[in-house]
């Protein structure tokens, strides 16, 4: 590993047209889609909020019937008791409980059912028909009553964090305008093939990926990345479904098909997000588990024993007792505070343009003690702009240039895009026969009988070529026809305007920054140079990243740390999906990006990466502010109750209250 020098950029030959492109989309994460969003509370409340469709209203009604029932039991019930009319006030106050309870009631009794006995449904019906059998009644309907406010506040908080998140990505197009034989018809999205051609007027979303075959206009690009500045698009540029068309008329023709396109797959990422549960989460959901028949048989023992043990305690005082401890055991409030909280995080970061798929990769992100960049794309623009012709054996500069477009005529590198770019006119690709992309090296195509190769020193030193040498700031292509030199063109590429900011926000995280690159020493000299990097290696072949993060990875490991790496999404795919965390810049115009990335930074700012790291952290700190809340304010009143200076109305209080200070701390990480 090469530590960062700034020293004069001299070589003896360049080694950097690397066409290390890498299309094996490797998956290996393979990340299930699992669409049981699981809060781990063992729910079955009929509230409707798993799938962020809560219906407040349609609470509130039965909840508000049941309330007015107690309130008049309550109020009339000393004067019911004491007359012959006192089986009014059990009617009254047992139809409010079954009104407020009857959701936890049969999700007790479909559990039981199912096998699953122990969850809090049943510590609940426990505790509510312990207190009717000792003639609590209005103790046990608000046991109930106050059950359900903590629920519907419960399911509010997850149906807004839900919401939340899917109105960041509230583009789903509806209308695509087709075009067909010069008349326009509005037809749905799925029904349009790629090459059909559609209209998008200004006010109007992206219903597909396209190309702009006409128009000129201003794209709001936010609902994507966050990004408030509107984007100017033009002919031959591609546009992306979800964007909203501002000013001009544009005509496009579909690349993509609707449910390839990339804004159906970013929902589909932001859907199943929750199902990779974070460690904390699933230790969280064993806990509930274990906890909570440790729970009912501690209460067994409070309300059997001491009667039994010592002289003068009475049944009635020690079963209460028992009954506020299962009361205020219920753990539905710490259960579901975690998973909201992480979900609150995946929330916060999709609101500065950052997808997490899952909360398992937040975990990870607090973990990270080195962060690795590629350089083509993530640290610099990726745009390549030839700078320097120079050609030999009699070429002229144009001929040379033109020799190069027609031999990198297919390939999808950036280096190869810049050279057709500056050639400027259109390749006949019926002169290229028997092309060969060499990873890591270059090209080789037959052209009009002669062997053609571009590429970087690698590949001439195997050709046996002699060559020039060269001292430049730059990418180098060189070529050769028939084993004979004839020339090079130099390609430059400039910093993002973010990416020193980046590499300094990490070194303020006690983070090392590394870069790994296929491109030339001295370019990687003069990048590690500005950017103050920590470590770098460059003229690296696919396998060699590959290799090289292995290596930082056995680091780590001695040291409990982990290792995130960041690149386009295309090339790097291997990479990405190798390291602890994978993250892809610009992810949205890659397939690879979205399918083998954890994180995906649509922004493209290398900036982001410090900022998805803090992010974590915030909602690793506030889902363990509310684990120790809830576990220490509980264990308080267990303690209160057990000695008889709690009551079960305090009991119902402190669960409530409990549930609803680990969600609106919670929520503080949606508004992050």
């Amino acid at each position: 590993m090469t530590a960062p020098r700034s020293s004069a950029h001299s070589c003896s030959a360049c080694h950097s047209h690397d066409h290390s492109h890498d299309h094996s989309h490797d998956h290996s994460h393979n990340h299930s889609h699992d669409r049981s969003h699981d809060y781990g509370c063992g729910h079955d409340h009929s509230h409707g909020y798993d799938d962020g469709d809560f219906n407040l209203r349609a609470e509130l009604t039965p909840f508000a019937i049941a309330l007015v029932l107690f309130l008049i039991g309550l109020f009339f019930q000393d004067f019911l008791h004491h007359t012959p009319f006192s089986i009014a006030e059990y009617a009254i106050l047992l139809t409010a409980y079954l009104i407020s309870g009857w959701s936890v009631l049969t999700a007790a009794g479909r559990n039981i059912l199912r096998g699953r006995i122990f969850d809090e449904n049943f510590l609940m019906v426990i505790a509510t028909l312990g207190a009717i059998a000792i003639h609590e009644l209005p103790e046990a309907v608000a046991v109930m009553l106050f059950f359900q406010v903590g629920e519907m506040f419960q399911g509010f908080a997850v149906g807004q964090s839900r919401h939340s998140i899917k109105s960041l990505l509230a583009v789903r197009p509806d209308i695509a305008n087709l075009k067909i034989n010069g008349e326009v018809k509005p037809v749905s999205p799925e029904v349009i093939a790629v090459g059909d051609i559609i209209r998008v007027k200004p006010g109007e979303k992206i219903p597909l990926d396209g190309e702009i075959l006409d128009g000129k206009s201003q794209v709001d690009t936010s609902p994507l990345t966050g990004e408030s500045t509107p984007r100017t698009v033009k002919v031959g540029e591609t546009i992306l479904a979800g964007m909203i068309n501002q000013s001009g008329v544009l005509t496009l023709r579909v690349t993509k098909r609707f449910e390839e396109s990339s804004i159906v797959k970013i929902l589909d990422l932001v859907e199943t997000a929750s199902s990779k549960k974070a460690a904390t989460e699933k230790f969280i959901t064993r806990f509930a588990r274990y906890y909570t028949p440790v729970v009912v048989v501690l209460s067994l023992a409070i309300a059997m024993l001491p009667p039994l043990l010592i002289s003068g305690a009475s049944h009635e005082e020690w079963v209460y007792r028992a009954l506020i401890l299962l009361v205020i055991s219920c753990p539905c409030g710490l259960v579901i505070s975690i998973p909201l909280g992480y979900f609150g995080g995946v929330g916060g970061a999709a609101k500065r343009g950052i997808l997490v798929k899952g909360s398992t990769f937040l975990d990870v992100l607090t973990q990270l003690k080195t962060v690795v960049f590629d350089k083509t794309g993530t640290l610099t623009k990726g745009k390549f702009k030839v700078t320097e012709v120079v050609s030999h054996n009699g070429l002229s500069q144009a001929q040379l240039l033109e020799l190069a477009a027609k031999v990198e005529v297919h390939s999808n590198h950036p280096v190869a895009q810049s050279i057709r770019d500056a050639y400027g006119q259109p390749v006949d690709e019926s002169a290229v026969k028997d092309y060969e992309e060499i990873s890591g090296h270059g090209v080789r195509a037959r052209i009009n009988g002669q062997i053609v190769i571009a590429g970087n020193e690698r590949l001439l030193n195997q050709a046996a070529i002699a060559h020039d040498g060269c001292a430049v700031d730059g990418t180098v292509a060189h070529l050769a026809v028939d084993g004979e030199y004839t020339g090079r063109i130099i390609i430059a590429d400039e910093l993002k305007e973010d990416a020193s900011k980046a590499i300094q926000a990490l070194h303020t995280q006690g983070i090392e920054a590394v870069m790994l690159t296929g491109d030339s020493q001295p370019v990687a000299d003069r990048i590690a140079g500005k950017l103050g990097l920590d470590r770098y290696r460059a003229e690296l072949l696919p396998e060699d990243k590959v290799a090289v993060l292995e290596e930082l990875l056995q680091t780590a490991n001695h040291s409990n740390s982990k290792v995130a790496f960041v690149g386009d999404g295309i090339n790097d795919a291997p990479v990405i999906a190798r390291a602890d965390v994978g993250l892809a810049m610009g992810g949205l115009g890659s397939d690879a990006a979205i399918e083998t990335a954890d994180v995906v930074i649509m922004t493209d700012a290398p900036s982001k990466v410090a900022e998805a790291i803090q992010i974590a952290h915030k909602t690793r700190r506030i889902v363990w502010q509310n684990i120790i809340l809830a576990l220490t304010i509980k264990g308080g009143v267990i303690l209160l109750g057990a000695v008889g200076l709690a009551t079960l109305w305090g009991a119902v209080f402190a669960d409530v209250g409990v549930a609803l200070l680990a969600i609106f701390n919670a929520g503080r990480v949606l508004k992050s």
